[in-house]
């Protein structure tokens, strides 16, 4: 018999297969879920009416035939009887097609807030691939039917002699679209799709290998191999993960939800930035593999499984409705994983220590611009100390508990590397003082500090700033025996000061500050040398304003004596060593912007020198 759709069914049928779905392939995602839903259908009728009958042989059988361009599934679940083939594939909306084209009208073509659960239009993806459709169904309670349509405003249902319970879908795909009659083809679709649906799934009579949904289960169900094996499969690794987090929640929202640190960070290997690898599942079936803004940005190392029924989705399964909602879901889980972290630095710290090793910098990201989450995430920070040997982290709580009386700041260290760290002139006076000093080897830690202000009420402070607050102790320094006069002094301050210009040096100082380096340049800037290295690289083309800074001389030290005596003897000579020994200055603070003109002052200075 032929029926013909209502004008608007046909609307709604040339609005699913042109304009609802992004991808192809999802028809495929659609098909195995509606094939799981009825063999779920079926499996609980068979529990509820006790019957005899066993309840675990349902499966999904797919079938695939290049030469005849079809691609065809199967289930024996619950099947159809006429008045349910009328209603559920002669009528897109179970609330009414016409209801359906006035809520996109009112959302103006906008599939958004709501649409979800009043439409069942999955079905009818398989339109985009296929331009003819057959059905044949068989329900307990009737005969074997034969729906078939081509995609035009007709469809018609006959019966035919399918004996068995269940529903067989025979789609004959459009020439463009014969990929999907590949094999391979679709084995890849239903690996990422329906991996985790609770029937086995056989294509051309092989069965795939069963996937359990773990993240449904509770803990005290998986154990650790079980957990190591999930992630393998699912991010395609080799490798064990550096830990996990399994949790369940009902409210705010119902979530299920497997979270993974990965054994590595690719990013550290100069393969750019990673992307998300959280994958949203809505019962089991893979609504998004990367889904946008439901993280910020610095969680983009974490992996694993969200899955929750709650999910609002947009008619196509194919993203989220409400991303309020979704945004909720994110902060939920975002919260229990650094509730996580926080847990296992203090019951393992060793194995935190991994972790901020290889990932410390997204946490140090997240710390920097993540305000909701920044106490939190501060606390995870950890940093090499002054007081430790190379390799050893402290956090920021260890540090303060150290703080020494009167100290009012944090001090810390920023350069590519420990050495570097120790050979400036800056450390010497905080360890002929015995205060601790944090050591910052990564690009992003002088924008942390400069982001965070403050820890606990401790205020950064840079141990090459001129701003720095020191508390007041004796140095460990020589006797100096010969002390330049301090009438010399100021005067030997005057002539550097007037010699460098005040284009570069704001101010010369003569304080404590240096043990046994000569000179010290001290940034006076509100941009330190890391965000200048970081600036310059983004764009090479620009010149940054030059430097100006505080140049703190070292009276005590064999050099600037010298130097004074020689100012006196031969200005012309003192002006290059002075020179050179602001460029010097310069090098160790990291904010000499042309090292070229060091080496022909150097021959210059050389050749002037007369041996005695």
């Amino acid at each position: 018999m032929e029926y013909k759709f209502k004008a608007e069914v046909k609307q709604v049928l040339d609005i699913v297969v042109n304009s609802l779905y992004t991808d192809k392939e999802i028809f495929v995602r659609e098909l195995v879920s509606n094939a799981s839903d009825a063999c779920e259908k079926e499996r609980f009728a068979k529990l509820s009416s006790k019957s005899e009958a066993p309840v675990s042989d349902f499966k999904i059988s797919i079938s695939t035939d290049e030469k005849a361009n079809t691609f065809s599934i199967e289930d024996n679940g619950v099947g159809m009887t006429g008045s349910e083939l009328v209603e559920n594939l002669g009528t897109i909306a179970h609330s009414g097609s016409k209801a359906f084209i006035n809520a996109l009208k009112e959302n103006k073509g906008e599939l958004s807030n709501g649409l979800i659960g009043q439409f069942g239009v999955g079905f009818y993806s398989v339109f985009m691939v296929a331009d003819k459709v057959d059905v044949y169904t068989m329900s307990e309670k009737g005969k074997g039917l034969h729906w078939s349509c081509d995609g035009s405003e007709n469809f018609t249902i006959e019966d035919c002699d399918k004996s068995d319970r269940g529903t067989k879908i025979i789609a004959s795909l459009k020439e463009e679209h014969k990929e999907f009659s590949n094999s391979a083809r679709i084995k890849a679709i239903v690996e990422k799709y329906s991996s985790y649906v609770d029937f086995p799934i056989f294509i051309n009579g092989e069965e795939q290998k069963n996937r359990q949904a773990i993240w449904l289960k509770t803990k005290s169900e998986v154990g650790d191999e079980q957990y190591d094996d999930f992630f393998k499969f699912q991010f395609h690794s080799y490798e064990k993960p550096l830990d996990h987090l399994h949790f369940q929640a009902d409210a705010p929202v119902e979530v299920n939800a497997l979270l993974y640190i990965p054994p590595e960070n690719p990013e550290k290997f100069g393969f750019g930035k990673t992307e998300s690898e959280v994958s949203l599942y809505c019962k089991k079936v893979l609504i998004d593999p990367s889904p946008k803004h439901m993280f910020p940005e610095w969680m983009r190392f974490v992996k694993g499984v969200i899955d929750s029924a709650d999910i609002p989705l947009n008619i196509s399964r194919e993203s989220m409705q409400d991303s309020g909602l979704v945004m909720k879901l994110g902060k939920m889980v975002l919260k229990r994983f650094v509730k996580h972290l926080s847990e296992l630095s203090k019951k393992d710290a060793k194995k935190y220590a991994d972790v901020f090793r290889k990932f410390g910098i997204f946490l140090k990201e997240g710390a920097a611009i993540d305000f909701e989450n920044r106490g939190e995430l501060s606390k995870l920070l950890r940093f090499e100390s002054s007081l430790f040997d190379n390799g050893e982290l402290v956090s920021l709580d260890d540090y303060i508990s150290r703080m020494k009386d009167g100290q009012k700041e944090i001090y810390y260290a920023c350069a590519f590397d420990r050495a570097a760290i120790e050979s400036a002139p800056y450390i010497e006076a905080f360890r002929s003082r015995g205060l601790e000093v944090l050591y910052l080897y990564d690009p992003i830690d002088s924008f942390l500090m400069g982001n965070l202000g403050e820890y606990s009420q401790k205020p950064f402070a840079s141990v090459d700033s001129a701003k720095i607050d020191m508390p007041e102790a004796p140095l460990e320094a020589p006797k100096d025996e010969n002390p330049i006069s301090s009438e010399n002094l100021e005067a030997l301050k005057k002539w550097i000061k007037d010699t460098l210009g005040s284009d570069k040096v704001s101010e010369v100082l003569s304080g404590g500050r240096l043990v046994e380096s000569p000179a010290a340049a001290l940034n006076d800037d509100s941009m330190t040398p890391q965000m200048r290295a970081m600036l310059r690289a983004m764009n090479p083309s620009s010149a940054l304003p030059p430097s100006i800074v505080k140049f703190e001389i070292n009276p005590r030290s064999p050099v600037i004596k010298n130097l004074d005596s020689l100012r006196m003897r031969d200005e012309s000579l003192a002006k290059l060593v002075l020179e050179q020994l602001f460029d010097n200055a310069l090098l160790a603070a990291g904010l000499l912007e042309n090292p070229r003109a060091m080496a022909k002052r150097i021959n210059e200075i050389l050749a002037r020198v007369k041996p005695e």
